[in-house]
């Protein structure tokens, strides 16, 4: 079997690709999350895992050099400290790169983000920039992908995050009017588009949007009604609602959302749909079916990964 290394395999798109894949390639997963590797070795006990800083030189380079592909899906998403998305966005790629350049890699996949064609200023946007870049001067035959926001099984950040939130508290809030036009993508169709591209060894860059919008409000009401919450759907002040961030960030240096986010929530914002289905092979799932999978899996709707 090929031989694949998946880099930032714990991660929410790690773990949607890795029960896609195993079986057709030899797997190597690499993370440096501890806890959420555990629960990818509890999962599939039968793919190699690595624990790793990919910001640092160690062993994980030697098996990115004897891989025959490499899935790059380490990423720094939120904080509010610039030097994680400094290592975990640039830096590792960077390391990651002369590993494969150097061994018998010949293919990449590495999964950008939509953000980079946003108009939205913050410390992961720019990061993704320089990352993607990073890539694209790279002699390995690659391809980027660059999603929008993303939910699915082991959804830690997005509606994974929002849901449990809901369970939990008394009133849901939602800034201003809540009318963000949202593409949320099916982390299992983009898995999907990964495993196509590893296959096919297809080249480019591609705009991977959900190909169903939706108002922000009327996204957390449809999970609200798929997941049977009965929490109500509070709308509050935007400046409110920054300040509640605000006040938040004190107690916690890692928020799971920030005053940036909130932000870049309400930028205006509108991706480009292609036709993945026809380019990669993969057919869409409905937005709705895609969220009754998502929080109704009996084996993975109640795995919870950590920030």
């Amino acid at each position: 079997m090929k031989k694949l290394v998946i880099a930032g395999a714990a991660g929410l798109v790690g773990q949607n690709l890795v029960p896609r894949l195993k079986g057709a390639y030899d797997i190597v997963a690499i993370d440096k999350h501890a806890a959420n590797l555990a629960v990818l070795r509890r999962l599939h006990p039968d793919i190699e895992v690595i624990e790793a800083d990919m910001a640092e030189p160690g062993r994980w380079q030697e098996a990115v050099a004897n891989a025959e592909a490499l899935v790059m899906l380490q990423a720094q998403i939120g904080g509010l400290d610039p030097k994680p998305f400094e290592r975990n966005n640039i830096a590792s790629s960077r390391l990651a790169l002369a590993a494969a350049e150097g061994g018998a890699c010949r293919y990449l996949v590495h999964v950008s983000s939509s953000v980079v064609n946003s108009m939205a200023v913050d410390l992961y946007t720019e990061s993704k920039k320089a990352q993607e870049a990073v890539v694209a001067a790279s002699s390995i035959k690659h391809v980027i992908l660059r999603p929008t926001l993303m939910f699915g099984w082991f959804d830690r950040k997005h509606l994974g995050w929002l849901r449990r939130f809901m369970d939990r508290a008394q009133v849901f809030p939602v800034p201003g009017d809540g009318k963000f036009l949202r593409q949320p993508l099916y982390a299992g169709d983009f898995a999907a588009i990964c495993a196509a591209c590893v296959e096919r060894e297809i080249e480019g860059a591609y705009n991977i949007s959900g190909l169903e919008t939706i108002d922000y409000i009327d996204l957390i009401r449809l999970v609200r009604e798929v997941t049977g919450s009965r929490t109500p759907v509070v709308k509050i002040p935007f400046w409110l609602f920054g300040a509640l961030l605000r006040a938040y960030a004190l107690v916690d240096r890692n928020p799971p959302f920030t005053v940036a986010q909130l932000k870049a929530l309400a930028t205006p914002d509108v991706f480009e749909v292609i036709d993945w289905p026809g380019i990669f092979g993969v057919q869409a799932t409905p937005l709705r079916r895609a969220l009754e999978e998502t929080f109704t899996h009996p084996q993975y709707a109640d795995v919870v990964l950590e920030f």
